[in-house]
């Protein structure tokens, strides 16, 4: 539970945060969006259909006990390790497209909580039977048709 609300917590911060960018792209002329929209879910293509690095993964522990060591280890790690991610440019970029902030927002917090309260539960089980490559091939697919479509619409004008 402690986990879930660190994450939680931090997952909030950047949903503000992609909204608030997403804001402000909503300001730009719509081909203009349509292009930078295209570009980014392109990149977030980009970055997850690229080979991994083989980087270790180091296990992250709160030096203290408690609620409170638990809820500052999550929420730093998943703040400093997820900021710029793909999740939140395409908040940012929905959130420019649909020019309703508070609707884009509050949907992806429920999805972001929802996948962390997932991955909390269910987190081992889940890596064991789906590689993570293979999560991973699948996003970057799906984002790589979001940027094609996107860029087709901002050709079409």
């Amino acid at each position: 539970m402690w986990v879930w609300l660190g994450v939680s917590a931090a997952f909030c911060v950047h949903v503000v945060l992609a909204v608030l960018a997403g804001g402000l792209l909503s300001l730009a002329p719509r081909r203009l969006v349509e292009v930078v929209v295209a570009v980014l879910l392109g990149l977030g293509a980009y970055l997850l259909l690229r080979p991994a690095a083989d980087e270790p993964v180091e296990q992250l522990g709160a030096t203290g006990t408690g609620a409170w060591a638990a809820i500052a280890t999550s929420f730093g790690l998943v703040f400093a390790g997820e900021f710029g991610d793909v999740t939140q440019l395409a908040t940012a970029n929905l959130a420019a497209r649909y020019e309703d902030p508070v609707s884009v927002g509050l949907g992806a917090a429920v999805g972001l909580l929802t996948a962390a309260a997932l991955a909390v539960r269910l987190g081992g089980t889940l890596v064991r039977r789906v590689p993570l490559s293979v999560v991973r091939r699948a996003a970057g697919i799906l984002l790589a048709v979001l940027a094609t479509l996107t860029a087709l619409a901002a050709i079409r004008g």
